[in-house]
């Protein structure tokens, strides 16, 4: 059932992955009646929020939109940066979204940002670990379950990280409404977009349990 589960889970990422890269597609071409591009769209949003110390800048890619808590950057792909339409638009508040959600001190953003020191770190041996703990089930497994307990924590910062996500999208979408940035058609295309970039993240958080519960099934059937 766990091997049904995990490639249920490899063809939905899969799937959900070509269906954002579809609706990004198709949303690019509604362009903003407004005319703003996704930098302006965010630099205003940081404005109205009075947040002053984030800057907005330019990263290469595509879909590689993040905000960046260390630096306080907003930083947008080419294709969000200087583009005008809904695509952009709400991407471009879903990143200030985030920015917002540092200048409040946000509790579920403030705890992932206490768990990616500690995952930079067992990031790196985690792989080993478990690679280490099959082999030697037998006679040492206690590293498996070492590895287990550091896999844990990657599939619990997935989780942790959805209502973050959800939340950025939900102060992008109020926003962009609010303010009139986009127009009722545009603002449908923007939750579309935000909707399937959503997905994501939750068949992510689903597929890292799935693996999780693997090796768990591993160690406990080790006799």
């Amino acid at each position: 059932m766990i091997w049904v589960f995990m490639i249920a889970m490899m063809l939905a990422s899969w799937w959900v992955g070509n269906r954002l890269q579809a609706k990004f597609k198709k949303y690019s071409e509604v362009h903003l009646q407004n005319g703003m591009s996704g930098a302006e769209i965010a630099q205003q949003m940081l404005f109205d929020h009075g947040i002053r110390d984030v800057r907005v800048i330019s990263t290469p890619g595509r879909l590689t939109d993040h905000y960046n808590p260390m630096d306080k950057t907003v930083n947008l792909s080419e294709a969000v940066y200087n583009q005008r339409n809904a695509a952009a638009a709400a991407v471009a508040a879903h990143e200030v979204g985030h920015a917002v959600q540092h200048a409040q001190a946000y509790s579920w953003l403030t705890m992932r940002s206490r768990m990616v020191p500690i995952l930079e770190v067992s990031s790196r041996f985690m792989p080993f670990v478990l690679i280490g703990g099959v082999l030697m089930l037998q006679t040492f497994p206690q590293l498996l379950l070492l590895g287990i307990v550091l896999f844990a924590l990657t599939t619990l910062f997935s989780f942790i990280t959805l209502p973050v996500e959800y939340d950025a999208s939900n102060r992008a979408l109020k926003w962009l409404e609010a303010k009139h940035i986009v127009t009722p058609q545009e603002l449908v295309g923007s939750k579309d977009a935000l909707k399937w970039a959503a997905r994501t993240y939750v068949v992510a958080a689903l597929s890292s349990l799935g693996t999780l519960l693997y090796y768990v099934m591993i160690y406990m059937n080790r006799r």
